[in-house]
């Protein structure tokens, strides 16, 4: 099977049975999980009993042999099998007289090579960049610019786009007097691209992963506490650039006109529309039939970002379009979009004292307070059913064991038995702190205006004050830290390194794309202006041809591969035509 090897162990000792078991150098202080047991060898016929295993080949193995008999270890082997790949361990007598033993591992059969339709991936979508760059470059040729466009008439949409989207204006300012609505009315609004092309890349690669990633087991979501990678990254940058939209759109919709009573409900109106959005695109199997309460998940990806949007949002309104000539002493230039906010500050830190409140020192039957760990086998086996710790334990006794998600990442390496839903209750909070982050980072934009140097600067700064914060909780180390980075839990070390990410890709994008202009943001731009819709769209027609179809081998990286791009891709062409055709479905 995909991910998996064959292990044909060869037991030459005459007069003892082998135990064979394994652990994952993945699975953090896990207990060896049985795999086979190899008969004695028949001493008449000096012939070695076999058996063989199928073993997993994403992360390497560390394989022990214990005598069955005498239950001793005879020895222990770590090594990374290949996918495909057939293996070969012999276990043999050395010497009669010390019964020493001999354990050695060969390959019979070579592994393949399952990373090479990775590469092809690449090299197609590279031979697609080149067309686009010597078509930009055409672009520059006088008479073939002026026919595309006639043909494409790309100012109108872009002036739908900016009276309609109520989109972000470089020319906004925290520092501006509203009152001043007759200066506003003769500045032309700007959209960051940007923004919407950080949206878009975040989007795509969310897209991607939720397709299958090509069932590589590094697009795919950490079982627990994880390093930073690829499905792990984007979806926190996606509820990052959310907050930073949100500074900018409050900001839109005040400079042109409505009152904050009218902003606040449709806050209200929206995030309420998330939430049941959430509700009715993720729970329903449409092949199988309509909703049934007893087993609907409640929380989702959704269900989150309309809580957060609420929260962030909410918390926002009150402190846009305070001019800074207002503020009574004039703060530091070092902390102008920090000082005149504290409130909002002591509220989210309040929130952040409320998560490590319940984390660890909320009392969890069974379990020991504080725990952080996923269960199962992990820590030894000593806490099968404390999964996710407090939070999962919110989670179960508020909405039930039914209504939250049945098959967490850390099922498989960790073979948690017990649901555990990592949109939960208790990491929401914690994302609403991400998203606030992202929010600042619009203040940024908002009050330094087009000073291109003090924005980035400010998101450098920023980018490594979280990154000294993560180093501090973590210790540097993937699990041994105060608070460990986890995706499932949202923790806060999760939070603070994802958010030093998200400001050094948005400095780079914000430089790429607004400042120099060196990069149109092409192709993310365009799902990026219509998020919503690709989002809800993937999850709708998931199963539906022509984002899915039937394989020939159900078991080849090479065919999920295909099928996954081929699926995402789909998506950016048709937010593409979308743009094109000037529909922006908003909510």
């Amino acid at each position: 099977r995909m991910d998996q090897a064959l292990l044909l162990v060869r037991n030459a000792l005459p007069a003892e049975g082998l135990r064979l078991s394994a652990v994952s150098a993945a699975c953090y202080q896990c207990s060896s999980q049985f795999l086979a047991f190899i008969p004695a060898s028949n001493g008449s016929s000096r012939r070695p009993s076999t058996a063989t295993v199928a073993v997993d080949t994403q992360h390497p193995l560390t394989l022990q042999l214990d005598g069955f008999s005498e239950n001793r270890e005879l020895c222990k082997i770590r090594y990374h099998f290949g996918e495909s790949g057939n293996y070969s361990l012999e276990v043999k007598i050395l010497s009669r007289s010390t019964q020493t033993v001999s354990c050695d591992l060969s390959i019979s059969e070579d592994p393949i090579n399952s990373y090479l339709p990775i590469l092809f991936a690449f090299l197609v979508y590279a031979g697609i960049l080149a067309v686009v760059i010597a078509g930009h470059l055409l672009m520059k040729i006088d008479p073939v610019r002026s026919w595309v466009c006639k043909k494409l008439n790309p100012r109108e949409t872009e002036r739908l786009i900016n009276s309609e989207l109520g989109s972000p204006s470089r020319a906004d300012s925290l520092s501006s007097d509203l009152s001043s609505q007759r200066v506003w009315s003769g500045v032309p609004r700007q959209r960051l691209r940007s923004l919407d092309t950080f949206r878009g890349l975040s989007l795509i690669i969310m897209v991607f992963v939720n397709y299958g990633g090509g069932k590589y087991w590094f697009f795919k979501h950490e079982s627990w506490n994880g390093k930073v990678h690829f499905p792990t990254a984007f979806f926190s940058r996606f509820v990052f650039i959310m907050g930073t939209s949100v500074s900018l759109s409050l900001s839109s919709m005040l400079r042109w006109g409505s009152s904050k009573k009218k902003v606040l409900l449709k806050i209200l109106w929206r995030s309420f529309l998330l939430i049941l959005l959430g509700i009715v695109v993720v729970n329903p199997n449409y092949c199988l039939g309509p909703l049934s309460w007893d087993n609907l998940r409640i929380p989702g990806v959704l269900q989150r970002l309309g809580f957060t949007y609420l929260v962030v949002a909410a918390l926002q309104l009150p402190f846009t379009g305070i001019a800074a000539e207002n503020v009574p002493e004039m703060p530091p230039p070092a902390l102008q979009d920090i000082l005149p906010y504290w409130p909002q500050w002591i509220f989210v830190l309040t929130l952040e004292v409320i998560w490590l409140c319940l984390t660890f020192l909320l009392p969890v039957p069974g379990c020991p307070r504080g725990y952080l760990g996923p269960g199962g086998i992990g820590d030894f086996g000593k806490y099968p059913n404390c999964t996710g710790g407090a939070a999962g334990y919110i989670d179960r006794l508020l909405l039930g064991e039914k209504h939250i998600y049945q098959h967490p990442s850390s099922s498989v390496l960790y073979r948690t038995k017990m649901p555990y839903d990592p949109e939960g209750i208790l990491g929401t909070i914690n994302s609403a702190v991400m998203a606030f982050l992202g929010l600042q980072a619009g203040k940024i934009i908002l009050l330094y205006k087009d000073q291109h140097k003090q924005i980035m600067s400010r998101f450098l700064i920023w980018s490594i004050v979280m990154g000294i914060i993560s180093a501090a909780l973590t210790k540097c180390s993937k699990d041994e830290g105060f608070i460990p980075i986890n995706k499932n839990l949202w923790s806060i070390s999760y939070v603070t390194t994802m958010s030093c990410f998200a400001f050094i890709l948005l400095l780079l994008i914000y430089y790429l794309v607004d400042v120099k202009r060196l990069w149109s943001g092409a192709p993310f731009f365009y799902p990026g202006m219509n998020s919503i819709l690709v989002y809800i769209g993937h999850e709708v027609f998931e199963n539906y041809f022509p984002f899915k179809w039937k394989m020939q081998d159900s078991q080849s990286h090479a065919e999920h591969l295909i099928q996954n791009l081929t699926a995402t891709s789909l998506w950016v062409l048709i937010s593409y035509v979308l743009y094109r055709k000037r529909i922006f479905w908003k909510i």
